[in-house]
């Protein structure tokens, strides 16, 4: 079964790795404009369409409303003075963060990863699970650091 898949992998790669070099100069060109131009119609029409989609929004609510937080003023003693403030952050948004979501996906795809490596038991489900885990961990607790959830 192994060699069927080594076979069947190394004549994906070949006819993946096709290099047809009987294609011109101006075909490569034509198509390349043709690109071009087809990028820049739709980039138009979804600018004409976004225009449209607002002025119906505009038309539909007539005026704005605005959402204050409010919370209870504070007060602070510093050195015999009094100051009070009010709390003007918003609460934030409740969730799974960032770390947490990479070590659940870093989970699923190391005990995938590790039942098709190692196919004793469970072993290598587990070890991946492990490994995936705590790099998925790494990685989203970083992104929390560079949105400002995690210090």
């Amino acid at each position: 079964m192994k060699r069927v898949m080594i076979i069947f992998a190394v004549a994906a790669m070949f006819a993946a790795c096709n290099n047809n070099s009987k294609t011109s100069p101006q075909l490569k060109e034509a198509a390349y404009q043709q690109m071009k131009d087809s990028l820049r119609l739709d980039s138009f029409q979804r600018a004409e369409s976004m225009k449209q989609e607002q002025a119906k929004a505009e038309k539909a609510s007539p005026a704005p409303v605005t959402v204050i937080h409010t919370s209870t003023p504070r007060t602070t003693y510093v050195k015999g003075e009094s100051e009070t403030y009010t709390n003007t952050q918003p609460a934030q948004k409740k969730g799974w963060s960032s770390a947490a979501k990479g070590a659940a996906i870093g989970a699923g795809a190391g005990a995938v990863t590790g039942i098709l490596v190692d196919k004793k038991d469970g072993r290598g489900a587990i070890i991946g699970g492990v490994v995936g885990a705590g790099t998925g961990y790494i990685i989203g607790r970083d992104k929390d650091k560079k949105s400002g959830r995690a210090k």
